[in-house]
């Protein structure tokens, strides 16, 4: 994740950090240590090949060939005539050395990567070889082979990575934590060893690598295919949804109890058409006025009512919308012409991670902001960024306070940007692609994914009490 200049959108590290020209106290520190840490290895092979040719020439001196040629030494200025030829010989010997070693050198660096990569996997020819198996009917077996590689490989580098890392269990600190950190960077969460965990509990050791959004949430996802319900679950339906909103006094759009059909939607203004069991923007109409009406999927503007009905129709051709069935609410407007931008909260039980804004019409833009108010960019949308307006600290601190009146570490709760204020329109457990954001985004938001944790566990334990939720949901 990086943030986005507001005039200029350079980019720039998300983490605090001063312009790379002026690095850091503790980036200065790190280097040195690397650097260190070199020529202290230099040093000690230098020591080893000059104790290795010492106990090589004393094996020479000690040989009987040694001691029988010594008599002979005298003679070799009786043979002078032939020492130009000898010693241009001896060049020649020397230069193909050189040769020899160097290409010994490159040999070795050769080997090193391709016992670290054994295969050099061509992204392209593999989805090829995907489709043709799909075509033949192997796709099963291919995957089957496919897995069996990828489980190999990472199991080689992490072997390599761990054994890395044991290297230094027993050297000098500043040495370890750095070899540590560096083993950590390329181990996913699950394959940190525990003598790495132990050391970051105690010498300060960075355990950022051991979290991460979408594991959070993956994990999350599997507790509810086990228990079959979690408490910000309960809040996906729209109208308990609604009736939470109600509860906690907040502004929503008015609502249609009835459902309808794509030929029996009533004819008015000032209204959103959405499929009855949706999400996201597919099936999803604002009606401005009967011959103004807008396709937020397509972001399309259709002129009357029949363009309408054509554009449902091809939504449930299509598989966009899976049953006609509809639902009808009020339309929230920016202003007289503009309709209501979306603002999502990233919300983590009491604390706000991250701001989305999105702008649908005339065209689909997306901008993600900080709780401090910096642009950033995420790896989500980045080909369709633009300048967004923001939000108050106040939205902020409202979005964050309702987030504490739920049990639940994450949600994402959704708003309209109106004349004058924001409207809620959603709770959202499960953000559509979330394991699309860039690594340092995703570990950024699993740290606060662990500390909401942490906060809503003490909460629990020390009574309190979710009485607003409890009213309206059936979690008990």
């Amino acid at each position: 994740m990086v943030t986005i200049d507001k005039n200029h959108h350079n980019h720039l590290n998300n983490v605090p950090k001063t312009n790379t020209a002026y690095p850091s106290e503790k980036e200065t520190e790190l280097e040195l240590i690397k650097q260190l840490m070199e020529k202290e290895a230099q040093i000690a092979q230098t020591d080893k090949a000059i104790n290795d040719n010492k106990k090589q020439l004393k094996h020479i001196e000690n040989s009987k060939t040694w001691q029988y040629n010594k008599p002979f030494e005298k003679l070799t200025g009786m043979f002078s005539g032939s020492t130009k030829q000898q010693n241009e010989y001896i060049r020649h010997l020397e230069e193909k050395l050189k040769e020899t070693e160097q290409a010994l050198y490159d040999a070795k660096e050769e080997n090193k990567r391709l016992i670290l990569d054994s295969r050099k996997p061509d992204a392209n020819k593999m989805v090829q070889a995907v489709n043709e198996a799909k075509d033949n009917g192997t796709l099963l077996e291919y995957l089957g082979d496919l897995v069996q590689q990828k489980k190999q490989h990472d199991t080689n580098y992490n072997r390599t990575l761990r054994h890395a890392a044991r290297l230094f269990m027993n050297e000098k600190q500043d040495y370890r934590n750095l070899v540590y950190a560096s083993a950590m960077a390329g181990l996913k969460m699950e394959d940190i060893p525990e003598f790495i965990i132990r050391a970051g509990l105690t010498n300060g050791i960075s355990l950022r690598p051991t979290v991460s959004f979408r594991a959070s949430l993956n994990s999350r996802m599997r507790q509810l295919q086990l228990t079959g319900s979690l408490p910000e679950w309960e809040l996906d339906d729209k109208r308990t949804a609604y009736l939470f909103a109600d509860e906690l006094r907040l502004r929503r759009p008015w609502t249609s109890d009835a459902t309808y059909t794509s030929t029996n939607l009533p004819e008015k203004s000032g209204m959103v058409i959405k499929p009855a069991d949706g999400a996201g923007s597919r099936g999803v109409y604002l009606v401005q006025d009967i011959n103004d009406i807008v396709d937020m999927k397509r972001s399309k503007k259709l002129d009357n009512w029949d363009d309408l009905k054509a554009s449902m129709k091809q939504d449930l051709d299509s598989g966009w919308v899976a049953d006609d069935e509809w639902t009808i609410e009020e339309l929230i407007m920016e202003n007289d012409r503009t309709p209501a931008s979306d603002i999502k909260f990233y919300c983590f039980y009491g604390k706000v991670g991250l701001i989305l804004e999105i702008v649908r019409y005339p065209e689909l833009k997306y901008c993600w902001w900080t709780p401090t108010g910096e642009r950033v960019r995420t790896g989500k949308y980045d080909e369709n960024l633009f300048a967004g307006k923001g939000v108050t600290q106040a939205e902020i601190d409202s979005a964050a306070e309702i987030s504490r009146k739920i049990p639940a570490p994450f949600i994402r709760i959704d708003f309209l940007r109106s004349a004058n204020e924001l409207v809620f329109g959603e709770f959202t457990p499960k953000p559509g692609n979330y394991d699309d954001f860039d690594e340092p985004t995703d570990k950024w938001l699993g740290d606060y994914f662990v500390e909401a944790e942490d906060r809503l566990t003490q909460d629990l334990i020390y009574g309190k009490q979710f009485r607003a939720y409890n009213r309206l949901t059936s979690w008990k």
